[in-house]
């Protein structure tokens, strides 16, 4: 059952990234423009409400995936659990705090509208900070974020979970994500960690049809 549930949720992480993105604006890595940035939220500032509540959603439910992964898959390696479980809720609790600060740019916004002068420089450095916190919060998020892929990649290919592909394909991607990861922090290159992202984005939703639908195709799994 608890399988099946994973694969709902990897499932319904995708769908509401997706949601947040193409309907309410979310981005995921925002450009370091503040006073555009509060313009577009005070043109729409219900879409920009939404769109953060829903990811606040979707780390809420990455925390949820964590668990029921130790559930369904602890009994094979219990330390690999550990440390998924550890890496994937840290994570989530990184990102929910940092989205939760990022909804001040609502009152931001609301003020910066009317504000002249000083004031008004002074609310879009406030912005801006705001802006820098949530990219550098997502950065060190993702490193948790590849290490747990990276350990429930490993256990599905040693005890032989997934097809030895899928497996061997998880641990790929989690590696050049984490590896891009480093690379943008080290030299502001996001070419392997955008890469990297795809490659993510493709195990997860293989991952998810498989763990939700794989019972009723393959009942001795």
């Amino acid at each position: 059952m608890f399988v099946e549930i994973s694969g709902l949720l990897f499932l319904l992480i995708i769908i509401i990234l997706l949601i947040a993105g193409q309907r309410y604006g979310y981005e995921t890595f925002s450009e370091l423009d503040s006073d555009s940035k509060l313009q577009k939220i005070s043109q729409n500032p219900a879409n920009f409400s939404t769109g953060i509540k829903l990811v606040i959603v979707e780390h809420c439910i990455i925390i949820t995936l964590a668990l029921t992964l130790l559930i369904a898959f602890s009994s094979y390696n219990l330390l690999l659990g550990v440390i998924w479980v550890i890496a994937r809720v840290v994570e989530g609790l990184m990102q929910i705090n940092n989205k939760l600060s990022f909804l001040d740019l609502l009152n931001i916004a609301e003020h910066y509208s009317n504000a002249t002068g000083p004031e008004k420089d002074a609310l879009s450095n406030v912005a801006l900070s705001l802006l820098k916190s949530k990219n550098s919060t997502f950065i060190r998020a993702q490193i948790l974020f590849s290490i747990g892929t990276l350990a429930y990649s490993i256990t599905f290919v040693l005890y032989g979970i997934l097809p030895i592909l899928l497996g061997w394909f998880g641990i790929f991607a989690a590696v050049i994500y984490g590896l891009g990861n480093g690379i943008y922090i080290m030299k502001n290159s996001k070419t392997l960690w955008d890469l990297g992202g795809l490659l993510i984005f493709l195990f997860e939703l293989i991952l998810g049809g498989w763990f939700l639908l794989g019972a009723f195709f393959f009942p001795q799994q």
